[in-house]
This record gives C-alpha cells, structure tokens and sequence, in this order.
C-alpha cells in the first residue's frame, strides 16, 4: 500500500514485481555512474584550463567510448528481456478469473466454477467504514488463494480499461472485443490495491480494483459461501 511522501515503489508481493524492483535498482545504479561520470567530466572541462594533445585527438579513447556504451545496454538488455519473458509466462494455473472492464466498475468471473461471478464497485465515501481508504475500497474483492498461479483474462464491455495492481507487478489493458491475460502469484496474504490505468472517461477516478489473498483453505470456504448466496 502506498503512503504519502512515499519515493520508491509498494513492497513487492509477487515474484515478478520482486524481479522488477531488482531491475529498477540495477538500471538506477547505471545511471547515477553514469551521471556522475558526465558531471565530474564537465566539471573538469569547465574548471582547468590545461588541454592535453591525446585527449584531444586519440583512437584509443573513441574506441572506448564507442564500445562501453554498447556494453552498458547490453547490461541493461539482457536482464530486461529475461523479465519480460518472465511476466508472460503463464504455465499451469490454478485459477483462471475473468474480470471485465465496464464504465464505471470491474466485474468478476471464476470461470473454473459455474455460478460464481459478481460486479465490483467502489464504496462511496460516506459509507467508509474505519480503517478502509478512500477512492481504493469496493464492495466486493476479488480473493484469490496465495501461492497458487493465478490468470487473470482482462478484457472490457464498452471502452479501454486497464487492470493494474502495482505490488502484484500486472497491468494489462482491457480492450471491447479482445482478451487478453496476465499471471500473478500472490508471495504471502494481505489485500492488495489498483486502479484502473487508462483514462476512460468522467468517472475514470472511481474504479478501484482490490484483490484479497488467503490461504486456500479459506478460499475454499469463501467460494463454498459465494455459491450457496447466487
């Protein structure tokens, strides 16, 4: 859950945002060496007043600098592509879910059981409960079990959506007419908060997607009860 005057991003709660906030340290670590090394060397072209004939002039130093860029994006290519690959791996799941986008709420399928599907809205300030945020809670959760893979089937009912949940490290677009999908593990148990990600229209704000992870007895328990209700 993010807070106010937060600077790095939500604590993972996924393998695949776990790989991603390596990513991110290691892609900022490049950069702050390679911003220190421009600053120093515009700082020294500024401040001396010495030259130097093999500065000036030197295959050496052209070869250097033409091949340790070449080198650098490869270290920051290589690491990239192998999380890319990661995030679109979806394997065996052991459960499939299919949200759909609708101006203005998400609603929820488990397609691995017959009846169980339910819309998804926010809950009005005024009917805040202490200890829920507002603009993030909804009348309904979507709960899945931790340490299960889960896919998720995104698609919308009307215009683009986008199905994100940061600490789970998934964001997909939810496209009218197309289906698209996304995997996650959930590491531990917790309630995990996302928004719709694609501006798509007056009420685009009031979206929020929350996803509750529990132990698969529980969720077991939580099915058994949403079926007896429909």
């Amino acid at each position: 859950m993010a807070h106010p005057s937060q600077l790095g991003f939500q604590d993972a709660a996924s393998p695949v945002m776990e790989e991603l906030l390596h990513f991110h340290d290691h892609a900022l670590m490049i950069v702050f060496l390679i911003s220190t090394l421009v600053l120093y060397i515009i700082i020294a072209m500024v401040s001396t007043k010495l030259t130097n004939k093999y500065i000036l002039d030197s295959q050496e130093i052209e070869i250097v600098w033409t091949i340790l860029p070449a080198v650098i994006l490869f270290l920051i290519a290589f690491p990239s592509l192998r999380i890319l690959y990661l995030m679109d791996e979806i394997g065996n799941p052991h459960l499939t879910v299919k949200a759909v986008g609708h101006q203005w709420y998400w609603s929820y399928e488990y397609t691995d059981y017959q009846d169980l599907s339910f819309d998804s809205y926010m809950v009005p300030t005024q009917d805040l409960s202490p200890g829920q945020f507002r603009l993030l809670e909804t009348d309904h959760r979507m709960v899945v079990p931790m340490n299960s893979p889960i896919r998720v089937l995104i698609t919308s009912d009307d215009v683009l959506h986008s199905w994100a949940v940061p600490a789970l490290g998934v964001k997909t677009d939810a496209m009218p007419g197309r289906l698209n999908q996304t995997a996650f593990i959930v590491a531990r148990p917790g309630v995990y908060y996302g928004q719709c990600s694609e501006i798509c229209g007056a009420n685009h704000s009031f979206m929020p997607i929350v996803v509750e992870a529990v132990p698969l007895v529980h969720f077991e328990e939580w099915s058994s009860l949403m079926l007896e209700d429909a």
